[in-house]
């Protein structure tokens, strides 16, 4: 909803209708990840996309029909490919779309969620996709790190689906929770989205070296607040880095430190250590492999200054686990040479350790792609699950 959602709130606020299409669940090579949104305006303007192209058509008239109706439905695409390419799905992989109503009737905390996201404070929304009483069918619950607003039915579904979402809020994760009618968890029969707006994760770069500057470019790109951090005032400067979101003149491990101690880092947090310099990275690398516990923590340099950072870090006193954390030299083998090619390879290595890609061209390989499912569904349809119709 992020991407649409600053087009959609003046209607809301004028008290139109919209429809809303979110992506809920994929298998295979689906375009585009749950979250996804594409939304129907009530002067029939498309806004976003749910999967890059392949069926927005079809979901386009879906939403003009649910916006009329007022009735929510969720609908899967792709189950064969017969089916698929009718729509357009020609990538081979299945989605599971939620359509709903969108107005100050059905979701009067819209403007409260816009708020918390403008403000990068972490907001989540839990919505009903799925129950045997089409009633319960679009309710939301507006999930935040101290509590929650809304119902989606009873306060037992309340208070689990709300216990069960903050550790996803935390994470900054999208994902479908499976619960009995009445809320059990262990029960079947209700399916629940669960869309996080967590702050932007931290990317944090330590060196002022041109290097820095391109990471600094990649990071932003993949959706990272960026910090750039040197100890040299000539080097660190808004001049050599703008795309980044903060440049900071300190000792990193001090800095790094100071952040800690603040607990502004958190579980996505990745950590880039560009200096290549005993005096700067070795205390630096000490506090980073001891206190945090960020998703990456890579260092650039040879291997010969591999070896010597490693000697000069247990002297320090890191134990072995402690070291296992260390990516270096830092990225993926691409035959970099550049500053931009470097960026990419240590982007491509970061991307990697978060999704679990071992980095083999994947024209090698015959496992599936992506690697944020454990398995493919079954087809299944039912009274709120229908096939994706042709565009």
């Amino acid at each position: 909803m992020r991407d649409v959602l600053a087009k959609l709130l003046p209607g809301w606020e004028a008290g139109e209708t919209a429809g809303l299409a979110t992506v809920v669940r994929t298998f295979k090579s689906a375009p585009r990840p749950p979250g996804a949104s594409m939304a129907v305006t009530a002067g029939g303007e498309a806004i976003g996309s749910v999967s890059g192209g392949c069926v927005e058509g079809a979901v386009y008239e879906l939403a003009t029909e649910v916006t009329a109706s007022g009735q929510p439905a969720l609908v899967r695409y792709g189950i064969s490919d017969d089916e698929a390419f009718s729509v357009g799905l020609t990538c081979g992989g299945i989605l599971d779309v939620f359509v709903e109503p969108l107005s100050r009737k059905t979701f009067p905390g819209l403007d409260d969620v816009a708020a918390d996201i403008a403000a990068s404070r972490p907001v989540g929304i839990a919505t009903v996709i799925e129950h045997p009483d089409p009633a319960w069918l679009g309710r939301h619950l507006i999930v935040r790190p101290d509590g929650f607003d809304g119902d989606l039915g009873t306060e037992r579904v309340n208070h689990a689906v709300a216990d069960d979402t903050l550790g996803l809020l935390a994470a900054g994760r999208n994902s479908t929770l499976t619960y009995g009618p009445d809320g059990h968890r262990r029960g079947e029969g209700m399916r629940i989205f669960f869309g996080s707006f967590a702050p932007r994760p931290r990317m944090l770069v330590f060196g002022a070296i041109d290097f820095a500057a391109a990471l600094a470019r990649m990071g932003t790109f993949l959706g990272y607040q960026v910090t750039v951090c040197d100890a040299r005032p000539v080097f660190a400067t808004r001049a050599r880095f703008p795309e980044a979101d903060e440049v900071v003149v300190q000792w990193p491990h001090r800095y790094l430190t100071e952040q800690l101690e603040q607990d502004l880092l958190d579980e996505r947090t990745v950590i880039c250590v560009l200096t290549h310099d005993p005096k700067f990275d070795v205390p630096l690398l000490e506090v980073a492999l001891r206190g945090s516990k960020t998703a990456y923590v890579g260092a650039m340099g040879s291997r010969r200054t591999h070896d010597d950072r490693l000697q000069r870090l247990r002297e320090a006193g890191l134990t072995s686990g402690e070291l296992s954390r260390l990516h270096s030299p830092v990225g993926l083998d691409l035959g970099a040479r550049t500053p931009e090619e470097t960026a990419v390879s240590i982007a491509a290595e970061i991307i990697a350790r978060r999704w679990g890609g071992g980095g083999q061209p994947l024209g090698e390989l015959s496992d599936r792609i992506h690697h944020d499912e454990a398995h493919e569904p079954q087809p299944r349809t039912g009274p709120s699950l229908q096939p994706g119709r042709s565009a």
